[in-house]
C-alpha cells in the first residue's frame, strides 16, 4: 500500500512534470501502479520513483505516465463539435485560405485515435475532389506513448465503430477477422501525423494553427495551469482560430481573452 510520503512524491512529479493535478488520487494512483511496481521487482513506490527520476532512457517515465493517464475516448464522442466544425469552421477556412490551402489543426488530445481520425475523416469529405490541392492533415499529440502506439496500428473492434456512419466505415475502414475488427485505410492513416508532446513543454509550432481541438483534458489540470495552457494556446491560433474543449469543461470567462461562440466553443477575434 501507498504510503503519505511515496503519495506525495508522485502526485508533485506528476504535477511538475506535467501539469496534471493528482492530489486527489490516492487511491487511484495506489491501485494503477501496485500491480507494475510488484511485478518489476521494486520493494515499493520510493524505490520505483528513484528509478523514474536517475533512468536516463526515459522508459520508467514513459510508464509511470502510461499508467497514470486515463484515456477514454470514441468516435462520435460529442459529435456536435464536429458538426459544428464542418458547417460554420470549414467554410470560413475555405475562403480564408484560397490562396495558400494550407490548413493547420491540431488536436492536442490524441488518445487512441479516434478524436483526429474524426477529424481527418471530415476534413476528407468536406473537400471531396477538390481534396488533393489542399494540405488537410492533421498533427495529433498525447502525453502517453502507449495510446499514440494503438492509434498509430489504427485497429478498432465492430463495437468501436458501431456509431460511425455506413458511408464512412465502407470508406475508410477495411473489414478484418470477418467484420470484428476493421483497420484504418492507408488514404485516411496518412493525412494524420501521430507525436508525442507534453502540453506544458513551449509549444514548437513554426506557424499558428486555425483550429485547436483540446478535448477532455484539462480535466486534469488546475486553475492556474489551465489558465497559462489556454493563454498558450490563444496565442497559437491564428486570428479567428477556433478552440474546442470538452463538453463539460469550462473556461473561466473572467480571465480568458477568448470570444465564447457557444459552450465548449471558443474564437480567437478576428484581425
Amino acid at each position: 500500500m501507498i504510503t503519505d510520503e511515496e503519495f506525495l512524491r508522485i502526485s508533485v512529479y506528476m504535477k511538475q512534470h506535467y501539469g496534471i493535478d493528482l492530489s486527489q488520487k490516492k487511491v487511484i494512483i495506489n491501485g494503477r501502479l501496485e500491480n507494475y511496481i510488484r511485478s518489476g521487482g521494486w520493494k515499493n513506490f520510493n524505490e520505483f520513483m528513484n528509478d523514474v527520476e536517475n533512468d536516463k532512457s526515459g522508459k520508467q517515465e514513459k510508464m509511470l505516465v502510461n499508467l497514470l493517464t486515463t484515456n477514454h475516448t470514441y468516435f462520435m464522442r460529442e459529435f456536435e463539435h464536429f458538426e459544428f466544425f464542418r458547417s460554420v469552421v470549414l467554410p470560413w477556412l475555405r475562403t480564408k485560405e484560397k490562396d495558400k490551402k494550407d490548413l493547420r489543426i491540431w488536436c492536442g488530445a490524441a488518445s487512441t485515435g479516434e478524436e483526429p481520425y474524426m477529424i481527418a475523416m471530415v476534413l476528407m469529405d468536406f473537400f471531396g475532389l477538390e481534396r488533393s490541392q489542399w494540405d488537410t492533415k492533421v498533427l495529433a499529440t498525447d502525453i502517453s506513448t502507449k495510446v499514440l502506439q494503438q492509434a498509430m496500428a489504427g485497429i478498432y473492434t465492430d463495437q468501436q465503430l458501431k456509431n460511425i456512419p455506413d458511408h464512412w466505415k465502407r470508406s475508410f475502414f477495411k473489414s478484418m477477422d470477418g467484420g470484428s475488427q476493421y483497420a484504418v485505410k492507408p488514404e485516411l492513416k496518412q493525412e494524420v501525423i501521430f507525436r508525442q508532446f507534453n502540453l506544458m513543454d513551449p509549444f514548437p509550432f513554426k506557424k499558428k494553427m486555425h483550429t485547436i481541438f483540446l478535448r477532455n483534458v484539462m480535466i486534469y489540470f488546475d486553475d492556474n495551469t489551465k489558465r497559462e495552457l489556454i493563454q498558450k494556446v490563444y496565442d497559437f491560433l491564428e486570428p479567428g482560430g477556433y478552440l474546442f474543449i470538452g463538453t463539460t469543461e469550462t473556461l473561466d470567462r473572467s480571465s480568458t481573452p477568448f470570444q465564447i461562440v457557444q459552450p465548449s466553443i471558443f474564437r480567437k477575434k478576428e484581425g
